[in-house]
């Protein structure tokens, strides 16, 4: 794993740092996807990791696509060709994508500045997105004549609607904190000094159950955008089999009744 991104560890939390804030965070070569890419993987490999905070270094969270690389042709995307462009983004930028909108934990996006295009429907690949009360969003490659090659727009109507998600890829217009609030992109905002605290508080929330049923309890969440609710039924009672019986469904009945505090291992 390269610099880009900074992999910290705290218990079963993991922080996940976009880190090259001279450039606001900007993503602009293949080795950021694949560092993003190797980062998610190794939180999939780890079974101690039960939730990541995903935020950006300095004032931004990520202001998309470095564009100076995409001018001269020197970034993952542009190629020399139509069919070298394709097969840039694909290897590059949806590397990124497919690796983040797999993280088996929930996710959480500790959006602390700008989340600009590719920054915003990063954003958008987590579970959970809380703000700081300064930051603003955009859907804005149109502006610079492009659509959203991230597969933005399969994830931003999901998140926010879309009629929503149209008026934002279709002017490309900024939206500020509080109409993120209105419209679902984000579900909290706070202060930006507070922002890495209220993060690591609703992650310590959620790493507080066992770490199985959370890995499970995402994977339904995920399959419900397609799944039909038959399919949806028979995965579910698949699931709840399994966990019905590990050590960690026995503990935390055990606790309940006892009425103590659980310590779960993760059997």
């Amino acid at each position: 794993m390269g610099n880009f991104v900074l992999y910290e560890t705290s218990g079963r939390i993991v922080t996940l740092t976009l880190n090259n804030p001279e450039e606001r965070n900007a993503i602009g070569t293949q080795e950021q996807c694949e560092d993003v890419a190797q980062a998610v993987e190794r939180v999939n490999r780890d079974a101690g990791v039960s939730a990541v905070i995903l935020t950006g270094a300095g004032r931004d969270f990520c202001s998309g696509g470095n564009l100076k690389k995409i001018r001269d042709r020197s970034d993952f995307a542009r190629g020399a060709n139509p069919a070298s462009t394709r097969d840039n983004y694909r290897r590059g930028v949806q590397r990124l994508v497919r690796a983040l909108w797999n993280i088996e934990v929930p996710a959480i996006a500790a959006v602390n500045g700008a989340a600009i295009g590719l920054g915003c429907d990063i954003a958008c690949m987590c579970d959970i997105r809380i703000a700081a009360t300064s930051v603003r969003f955009g859907e804005s490659f149109l502006k610079i004549g492009l659509i959203p090659g991230d597969g933005g727009a399969w994830f931003l109507p999901r998140v926010v609607g879309f009629s929503k998600a149209a008026e934002m890829t279709f002017t490309g217009d900024l939206i500020d904190a509080e109409s993120a609030l209105a419209c679902g992109l984000v579900s909290k905002l706070v202060s930006g000094e507070r922002l890495l605290s209220e993060a690591r508080s609703l992650a310590e929330r959620i790493v507080a159950n066992p770490p199985q049923a959370v890995r499970l309890a995402k994977r339904l969440l995920r399959e419900s955008h397609h799944a039909r609710l038959d399919d949806m039924l028979e995965l579910s009672a698949t699931f709840q089999a399994l966990l019905q019986e590990s050590e960690d469904h026995a503990e935390a009945l055990a606790a309940a009744i006892d009425k103590r505090a659980p310590t779960f291992t993760g059997k």
